[in-house]
């Protein structure tokens, strides 16, 4: 994101005059480029005035009431601010709107209402009336967006008059992120996986890696078209020696010498043409499947850098904020950094497994499985990077106090990180909580997995189950335990001096489901 240097200005009838400043105004120059259609002048008293004069007067009136939040967040760098610019989507709630009411939107008491509270239904509903009729007036003082505005107002309208609370989670996912943003990139400390340059290797290894993948997709479809045609052309030469034999059949003797010589230059011809092209399709294949090799090894290291060490991070800094320690407990970036990853392993193994199919249908032909080796090989890789992927972002994103009660109230909330990117919310997966002794749970680090487990958990919980749901509003896959209770518990024998508080459990959240058409099948836990 470019800035710019922008010096304020004002207008009397005598046209626009520049004046004193003590420095110039930082704005990102997303203002001119979203905020004010592309028209070359605009009609003012008569007169013809430029965009730009059009953006220098409306920031110039807008700077002064700008509330910290969102006068800070436009000063944030450009990977920063990129950020924020994605949690605005314009079917949504588009960041013009964020702009315009900037200082009212911030001035809400956003800890009053609940957005996945139905009974602040009527105070959501209130909040969005209210918000059309600010742009409303807006509308009648702006000469520069009316149009924009009045297509705000109706989508707002349609969308979230019938559900206002799904505005309240949009907003409050916002301005959380905002404000995260803003405290990191102003203390310096990296919290929660900020520090630019790894990041920046990350999104350059994905963008990379995405158009490789596009590439290989290409010409998998070239391989695949000539490999067609080549099969066509078999069937034309399988043809072409059946016709040979009959003219031969029926041909006399004198005739048959030079039917024999004419037949054997064309086979001749027709063989080596066939066995030429045979050769170049299996160069190709061959070649493609290094390319995916070097493409599995890149996303693999992508993989191992967002799990290993920025998701580890974040669960260890979880566990810290336990003890009081600091947390941003913000997961969205990770979250998209896993979405790229799912999307290209996905991507690559299908076309890996369609590079499969072209090999074995190439054999039926008597032709070198060259490359077979590898595919295969390929294939399983690609599914084990997926399945180490999807099992290690299925995250409690709240965790459960440390201490419970039996009989008391409490909550948590799961959350799966690519779960939205496979379609796994199609299935609407169910999670369930248990409780585990240290023993029981020690058993399970030991085995190292999950799927087909069976256990006895050491107590009861009431409300211990939920379906994983997808929020477009935040684009995330999670279940919230609001009501779960601690029935009763299982306790060990205490021995010798052993009192109660040295036994220590643990809550196993599991959740199964299927991808791809129930082509894989997991069973999750965390």
């Amino acid at each position: 994101m470019r800035q710019n240097n922008l010096i304020p200005r004002t207008f009397d009838h005598d046209g626009p005059k520049k004046y004193e400043a003590e420095k110039p105004h930082t704005m990102h120059i997303f203002a001119a480029r979203l905020l004010f259609p592309p028209y070359p002048c605009l009609v003012l008293d008569a007169r013809q005035v430029s965009v730009e004069d059009i953006l220098l007067i409306s920031e110039n009136r807008r700077t002064s009431s700008e509330m910290a939040l969102w006068a800070r967040t436009q000063h944030l760098s450009p990977e920063l601010f990129k950020q924020v610019e994605s949690l605005y989507r314009p079917e949504l709630f588009p960041i013009e709107i964020r702009h315009y009411l900037a200082q009212w939107i911030e001035e809400q008491n956003w800890n009053e209402i609940d957005p996945d509270d139905p009974q602040c239904f009527d105070g959501a509903h209130q909040f969005v009336s209210q918000m059309i009729v600010k742009l409303n007036e807006l509308a009648q003082n702006e000469f520069v967006l009316p149009y924009q505005i009045k297509n705000w107002v109706e989508n707002l309208k349609l969308r979230y008059l019938p559900s206002p609370l799904e505005l309240i989670k949009i907003l409050k996912h916002c301005l959380d992120v905002e404000v995260r943003l803003v405290q990191q990139a102003e203390s310096g400390i990296a919290m929660g996986s900020v520090d630019p340059t790894p990041n920046l290797w990350i999104v350059q290894q994905l963008e990379e890696l995405r158009q490789v993948t596009q590439q290989t997709a290409s010409e998998l479809r070239r391989i695949e078209q000539e490999q067609e045609s080549f099969l066509l052309q078999c069937n034309e030469y399988r043809r072409l020696m059946l016709y040979m034999e009959t003219q031969l059949s029926q041909a006399t003797d004198q005739q048959k010498a030079e039917l024999e010589k004419k037949h054997l230059k064309q086979k001749e011809s027709k063989t080596n043409e066939l066995r030429a092209k045979n050769a170049e399709l299996v160069h190709g294949r061959v070649t493609l499947a290094g390319k995916y090799e070097e493409t599995i090894t890149g996303l693999q290291q992508v993989q191992s850098r967002v799990l290993d060490i920025h998701l580890t991070q974040w669960k260890r800094e979880q566990q810290l904020a336990g003890n009081g320690a600091g947390f941003n407990n913000n997961l969205d970036i990770i979250q998209q950094w896993c979405e790229n990853l799912a999307e290209l392993i996905w991507m690559n193994r299908q076309q890996i497994k369609e590079l499969d199919r072209l090999i074995v249908a190439s054999q039926s032909l008597g032709t070198s499985n060259s490359g077979a080796e590898l595919v295969s090989q390929l294939r399983n890789k690609s599914t084990e990077l997926l399945s180490s992927l999807v099992t290690s972002t299925f995250v409690v994103e709240k965790q459960p106090p440390q201490v419970m009660k039996t009989n008391t109230r409490f909550t948590a909330t799961v959350r799966l990180l690519v779960g939205a990117k496979l379609n796994v919310h199609m299935s609407s997966p169910l999670v369930k909580v248990s409780i585990l002794s240290e023993a029981q749970a020690n058993a399970l680090l030991v085995q190292n997995e999950q799927h087909g487990t069976k256990f006895e958990g050491s107590g009861e919980i009431l409300n211990n189950s939920g379906t994983m749901e997808y929020i477009s509003a935040t684009r995330q896959l999670v279940v919230n335990f609001r009501n779960m209770q601690l029935r009763k518990i299982k306790r060990a024998e205490k021995k010798g001096t052993e009192s109660v508080m040295d036994e220590k459990f643990s809550l196993l959240f599991l959740c199964d489901f299927s991808i791809g058409a129930g082509e894989l099948q997991f069973q999750v836990g965390s």
